[in-house]
């Protein structure tokens, strides 16, 4: 999931597309992020297009719009899509994962040094513009940033959240966290088949 006004970014994994396990996970994303969570906007797979969802979004005491993307158009979820390369299949490749023990694996670090080291130390640029001049598109880009600084500039993050932030920001050695990082997914790499036949998710 990716905030479109922060770039603040949060990754699970989930072991099947079961409605159940999906909602588990965007919930506890929900619980994860620094702001409330207004809007949603999601993709057409069954996965996210269901009841289960838009209960859980709608009917709440403040429901959340539920959107999604148009079918076949593959610009619609671009802010997503964007960094699906660099902050996952860069680091986890394209291979299938059949092995679920690291599904929990994944979730630990997802979880803490992962998002840690994303949202707090790793900048990025936004578009704030593009005109067409003849041939040539010209893009504006605003000066890079981490979502955590997008986040302490936002007029709609309390003083209280952005205390804890910095707090939290001050603790952290993003060496450490990079060593973590990668350590953990050397570790999920080895472990990516699950290796017994007997197993029955194995393939």
């Amino acid at each position: 999931m990716v905030d479109i006004a922060t770039c603040w970014t949060e990754q699970r994994a989930v072991w099947g597309k079961g409605k159940v396990g999906v909602g588990q996970q965007i919930a506890d994303i929900e619980s994860s992020l620094p702001f409330r969570l207004r809007g949603f906007d999601a993709d057409n797979g069954s996965e996210f297009i269901n009841w289960h969802l838009w209960n859980f979004f709608s009917k709440r005491r403040r429901p959340v719009e539920y959107t999604r993307s148009r079918e076949y158009k593959k610009n619609d979820n671009a802010h997503v899509e964007e960094k699906n390369y660099t902050i996952v299949r860069q680091y986890f490749g394209y291979e299938r994962f059949d092995n679920p023990a690291i599904v929990q694996q994944m979730n630990d670090l997802f979880k803490n040094e992962w998002r840690l080291l994303l949202n707090f130390f790793i900048p990025s640029f936004k578009l704030l513009s593009k005109e067409r001049r003849g041939s040539k598109i010209v893009k504006k880009h605003s000066s890079p940033l981490t979502p955590y600084e997008r986040v302490l500039a936002s007029p709609d993050v309390s003083a209280k959240v952005k205390k804890e932030l910095k707090a939290l920001k001050a603790s952290l050695n993003p060496f450490e966290l990079e060593r973590t990082v990668t350590a953990s997914i050397n570790n999920i790499m080895k472990n990516i088949r699950c290796g017994d036949r007997d197993c029955p998710y194995h393939t």
